[in-house]
């Protein structure tokens, strides 16, 4: 689906002048060598106001990024997830407090950590299940290998969950070595960045008795026209259109990051709902429409619009937000006055948040530096895609937040 500017943004509230600020800045991110190219999408009631471009998606091969550049978007995967989840609520399969072994037998006698190495941890017996609403919330106590921050994380890395989950290990094994593994904390008490979609995407595929790459075809991509949007990138037209995944190097500039970026060439056996789609940012566009429009665009309708505002309230305990709970934070982003719904963040107050913007903000972001935002509240939606991991590198999410919203005078 061909992206292009719909509207001058005068008609809608924004300063064209203000606008081409957001282009001078992140040009200055290409300039330096600390970004290789991105690509940034702004909209107000639907309406594309701001589209550009700069930079190469391959820097090596001297290629631009373009319209109709494919990135991967790692935990925008996420949302997806959540929305495919959610689909199945609403046909009675399942409830939000039902236990994961329900679906995931594995899940079943669960041990938490509790203190020493990971050479020789200390774990006692779950004092709860697992539930359903703990694995959308991120509040299971599962975690992630690459935050090297936990002697658990340790478990994980030792167990070959880094970055992404074994070459030939399905969606159902990977769940079953998780569960095997203790929890940092027990279910519900704390918030923790984890494999928790990836373990939704499986109950996905418990439920609807598809793989989760049909399920989201079927459900989400097809109805919306999202057509270049996958966990893998096939036939040699599309993997020329993937940009290529860089790191910072060690002596500055950018480095690729070929080894994991190949991943998105090969078909992944076990399909990851919280981080292995690849789209662009047209189809991601079409995405953040759906949500903006309450679960419905151009007349297809993904979720009720009940549903998807109960998805954006904040369902963290307590009603704290994620700098009073969370475990496993991003440098680059501050977390005060953000709280976490069924699938992606909320924002509660833009005060305590220090970043201009609006309160009912849904949002999130990729570890590759990726990230979109939905704001109910001005009809408006951002995207910006580019290829740096990880995400914790710059501030590119409050940066481009400041830039879109003192370009709005209306």
């Amino acid at each position: 689906m061909a992206l292009e500017v719909e509207v001058d943004p005068g008609e809608e509230g924004f300063d064209a002048g203000r606008l081409a600020r957001i282009d001078r800045h992140f040009a200055r991110y290409v300039e330096d060598s600390r970004l290789p190219g991105w690509l940034v999408l702004v909209s107000r009631h639907g309406r594309v106001v701001h589209l550009a471009t700069c930079g190469r998606r391959d820097l090596e091969a001297d290629l631009p990024v373009e319209h109709g550049t494919r990135f991967r978007i790692y935990s925008m995967t996420k949302p997806v997830t959540a929305v495919a989840a959610m689909q199945l609520y609403e046909e009675g399969a399942f409830a939000l407090k039902d236990p994961v072994e329900r679906f995931i037998p594995s899940f079943a006698d669960l041990r938490v950590y509790r203190d020493g190495p990971a050479s020789d941890p200390r774990t006692e017996a779950a004092s709860g299940q697992v539930r359903l609403w703990h694995l959308f919330t991120h509040t299971a106590g599962l975690t992630y290998g690459f935050h090297h921050a936990h002697p658990v994380d340790e478990l994980y890395r030792a167990a070959g969950f880094e970055w992404a989950t074994p070459e030939g290990r399905d969606l159902a094994q990977c769940c079953d070595d998780w569960a095997g593994l203790p929890l940092l904390f027990e279910p519900g008490s704390e918030w923790n960045y984890s494999v928790a979609s990836d373990v939704l995407g499986r109950v996905v595929e418990v439920i609807s008795g598809q793989p989760l790459d049909r399920y989201f075809e079927d459900h989400i991509f097809g109805p919306l026209g999202m057509a270049d949007t996958g966990f893998l990138v096939e036939g040699p037209e599309a993997a020329g259109e993937l940009a290529a995944l860089y790191v910072p190097g060690p002596g500055g500039g950018l480095a690729r990051a070929d080894e994991l970026g190949g991943r998105a060439l090969r078909r992944p056996a076990a399909p990851s709902g919280g981080g292995g789609l690849v789209s662009t940012a047209a189809d991601y566009h079409r995405f953040t429409q759906a949500l903006l429009g309450g679960g419905e665009l151009d007349g297809v309708r993904l979720l009720g619009s009940r549903t998807l505002a109960y998805m954006a309230r904040n369902h963290l305990p307590g009603g704290v937000d994620l700098e009073a709970i969370g475990r496993r934070l991003f440098a680059e982003t501050t977390f005060d006055g953000v709280g976490y719904g069924l699938g992606f963040s909320v924002l509660l107050d833009p005060v305590a948040n220090k970043v201009l913007s609006s309160a009912g903000e849904l949002a999130w972001g990729g570890a590759a530096s990726t990230f979109f935002w939905v704001d109910p509240a001005e009809q408006l939606t951002a995207v910006f895609m580019t290829q740096l991991l990880p995400s914790t590198t710059y501030p590119l999410r409050s940066e481009l937040r400041q830039l879109v919203y003192q370009a709005l005078v209306d």
